[in-house]
Formats: structure tokens, C-alpha cells, sequence
């Protein structure tokens, strides 16, 4: 092969991020020199997003832009936003190559097939009605201490607000076997901590024939098993999967980490109802009551969307008063956003987009104080924090990590610690960094 550049560009989740990453390590190991996007190259690959509007906007303008760096290169869209609009990329936006879901994987010969004809391709599968799992293998990462690991596709939820059934399809689990020898092989390469990711977590593994049916739980004791683990994380979660058994079972496993992202959306009944989430508030609470007489101070953080369609000053200040009871550690707040083809874009009574505004400012500010209370909890107290990087903060060079929480905690120090489990106290809290100190 010619000696070729390639870039690559990553927007939306942390599944599109494994993805993306795969793809550079195919190209890599293909004979292609990887090169910034912001760089003049051969190739340029974005792989896509559509969760919002925005998303769609954000994955035009990239595309574009991968056009103005080469006007001469080779420009392939991949992902959701191309899933959902289709064919039509190819005249509207002047790309070479489409490659929806699920064809990520044949990257390097649809790469090799184009230098060959020069005829522009759309590579999509109907997702809706495919069972294949898109397997894709990562052998390093560009993180050094943590990999995500992608174990789940699609979902079949089917939230009002939400394209992604209809741009990831149903759920598809990826072989138990597959993830064990991916981690397996990171874990000889040094990586110690392990996030499992998915579009929607906890379905894995109920679209496994039942004699054959591994469930999330017994994934995680696989992987817990594999010498070289440290640390296990898990992505979001719906609340559903939290019972007594699940999170006992999950306390008894040396690696896994008291760190749970449920997803909520709101607090509001009324706006649960609307959203077609499968539970209540009182639901939701309780399962953050079982983690909490379980775990010792385990970190609770979620997803919550202000304004969606419908919701009164009522139903807001109903779910402002669940978030401030749960006290969760972090909260992640979206504005919501109209999406085409949701049937929530339909939905009667659109919030004004400054109310939305004034919603999510209050919500930040909970959200703050809340968080700021969480880790005033820690100060005294000994944390486990894998270190990641040295950075400089405050004119001074200090090394970051993480708790077993996923605390960030910064140390003032001159040893090396990269990729190190080191047991320290934390001291003081630093609201503007959103961490602790130590001492050591």
C-alpha cells in the first residue's frame, strides 16, 4: 500500500469513542500514519452522532471541515448521524464514502475497494432487522490507565425523545467470550481499570438464545476474574437492573468500583409518563436507598433533560426537589432538545428556550452544592486513586486520578505515578478543579 494519512474525529458517547479508536487501530495496523484532523490528510474519517440536533449540526460542520484541510482527500462519515439521514449525504454534503452501523468494522477494505474504483459507496444495514453483533477488537487505547470496552449495541426502549433504536437498532450483546480475551490482552498490555460500555447497558445479553444467555452480573464476574484487573466500571445503567442480589453480588467482586450512573431524566411522574421511561420516581429512589445501605458512600450521578415538552413550573420544581433529596454526587443537564423522528418533536406545549435556560441554571447550582458536599464527606479519609497524567494546575505540577468513586484527586508530588494504585488521604476539597488534594 502507498504510503497514506489518515485522521480521524470522534463525536457523541463513549461507545462511538471505542469505535473510533478500533478504527484508528485498523488503519494503524493497515500501513496508514495517523495524523491530527486539524492536519492535511489522505483520509479523513468522522464517525458521527445524531442524539440531538445539534449532534446532526456538529457532524455537517466536521464533515465539512475534513473538506477545507484536503479538498483532494478521500472523506468518510460513519456512525448515527449517517444511519439516520442515509444515501442522501453522498450529494448533500460531498462525502466519498457512507458506512453506517454495523459496517465500521470492514473500514480498512471499503477504504482499500474506494482507491481502487474512485466510485463514491453507502455502506448501511437496516438495523432494525439484524441480529449481528458488529464485533470489533481494541489492543490499546490512547488512555493509558483505563479502557472502555464496548459490550452491548442498540436498544429497545424506545424513549419518546430518543433516535438511537432507530439509528443503533435493537439490542445486540457482544460474545462473553470476545470481551474476556479483549480485556485479557489489555490487561498484559498494563491497563488496570476497565469501564464496560454499551448503548443500553443493562439489556446485555437478553438477545441470547436461552441456553445461552449470560446476564450483565455474570459478565462482570468474568472479567473480575481475569488476572490483571483492578477495576471494573460500569457505564449507565437503568434503574430497573438494581436489586438487593444485583448489588450485594456486585459488593462481594475485589474490582468493582461503587460508582453507578443511573439514568434518570427527570423526577417528575408526569414527565416520566411523557418521556416513556419505564419508572417512577419513588422506583428510581428506592434503588439509590439499596445502593446507599450496601455501598458505603457510593457515588450515585445521572442524566437529567429540563424542558422537555410539557413540563409546568410544577413538574420542574417537582423534579429540582427529587434531585436535592437524592443529593446525587453528579448531575449532567441537558437542555432538551427537539429531535425529528422522536415522537417527543410532536409533543404539544414546546418549552420557550429561555425557560429552559433558567431551569438548567438552577439545576447546575444543585448540582454543585451537591457535589461539593459529596467529596467534603472524603476529606480525612484514605481513597484508593489510580493516577493518570501530571498536569499543571494552579502554576504547580500535580498528578491526577481517580478514586475508586471517581473522586478526582490531585497530588502535589514528585514521584512518577502514572498508571499507579496508590492508597492516600485526602486533605481539602477544590471546588474549582472538582477534586481533592492530598498529601499522600
Amino acid at each position: 500500500m502507498l504510503n497514506r494519512t489518515a485522521a480521524l474525529h470522534n463525536l457523541g458517547c463513549k461507545v462511538n469513542a471505542y469505535e473510533t479508536e478500533v478504527m484508528q487501530q485498523m488503519l494503524s495496523d493497515a500501513g496508514y500514519t495517523i495524523v491530527p484532523f486539524s492536519e492535511k490528510a489522505d483520509v479523513y474519517i468522522i464517525n458521527t452522532c445524531s442524539v440531538t440536533n445539534m449532534a446532526d449540526k456538529k457532524s455537517r460542520q466536521m464533515i465539512s471541515r475534513a473538506r477545507k484541510n484536503n479538498p483532494q482527500a478521500v472523506v468518510a462519515a460513519a456512525g448515527c448521524y449517517v444511519q439516520a439521514a442515509g444515501e442522501k449525504l453522498l450529494e448533500e454534503l460531498s462525502v466519498d464514502l457512507i458506512i453506517g452501523n454495523n459496517k465500521k468494522k470492514d473500514l480498512v477494505q471499503i477504504l482499500d475497494d474506494f482507491f481502487v474504483s474512485r466510485d463514491s459507496q453507502s455502506y448501511i444495514v437496516d438495523l432494525s432487522h439484524t441480529k449481528e453483533y458488529e464485533e470489533m477488537k481494541m489492543e490499546r487505547t490512547a488512555e493509558h490507565t483505563r479502557a472502555y470496552i464496548k459490550v452491548q449495541d442498540g436498544c429497545n426502549q424506545f424513549c419518546s425523545y430518543c433516535i438511537i433504536p432507530f439509528t443503533r437498532g435493537r439490542v445486540r450483546s457482544r460474545r462473553l467470550e470476545d470481551v474476556e480475551t479483549e480485556i485479557a490482552g489489555l490487561c498484559k498490555a498494563g491497563y488496570q481499570e476497565f469501564v464496560l460500555t454499551g448503548i443500553h447497558l443493562s439489556s446485555y445479553g437478553v438477545d441470547f438464545s436461552e441456553d445461552k444467555k449470560p446476564k450483565l452480573l455474570e459478565l462482570i464476574r468474568k472479567i473480575d476474574a481475569i488476572p490483571g484487573v483492578k477495576r471494573i466500571r460500569l457505564g449507565s445503567l437503568e434503574p430497573g437492573i438494581i436489586t438487593e442480589e444485583f448489588a450485594l453480588a456486585l459488593k462481594k467482586l475485589p474490582s468493582f468500583c461503587p460508582h453507578f450512573h443511573l439514568s434518570l431524566q427527570s423526577g417528575c411522574d408526569a414527565t416520566l409518563k411523557r418521556m416513556n421511561r419505564r419508572y417512577t420516581a419513588s422506583e428510581y429512589a428506592e434503588k439509590c436507598h439499596i445502593l446507599r445501605s450496601i455501598f458505603d458512600r457510593p457515588a450515585l450521578t445521572t442524566d437529567v433533560i429540563v424542558g422537555f415538552p410539557g413540563e409546568t413550573d410544577e413538574d420542574f420544581e417537582i423534579c429540582r426537589s427529587f434531585l436535592e433529596n437524592i443529593a446525587f454526587y453528579e448531575t449532567h443537564i441537558f437542555k432538551y432538545s427537539r429531535r425529528q423522528g422522536t415522537k417527543a418533536a410532536d409533543m404539544p406545549q414546546q418549552i420557550p428556550e429561555q425557560i429552559k435556560t433558567e431551569r438548567s441554571h438552577v439545576l447546575l447550582k444543585l448540582h454543585e452544592k451537591n457535589k461539593k458536599a459529596y467529596l467534603e464527606q472524603f476529606v480525612g479519609q484514605p481513597l484508593q486513586v489510580l493516577f493518570e497524567e501530571r498536569l499543571e494546575i494552579q502554576g504547580k505540577k500535580v498528578w491526577s486520578g481517580y478514586s475508586r468513586e471517581y473522586i478526582r484527586v490531585l497530588w502535589d508530588t514528585e514521584q512518577t505515578l502514572e498508571n499507579q494504585i496508590c492508597t492516600v488521604t485526602a486533605c481539602q476539597t477544590d471546588t474549582k478543579e472538582g477534586a481533592l488534594w492530598t498529601r499522600g
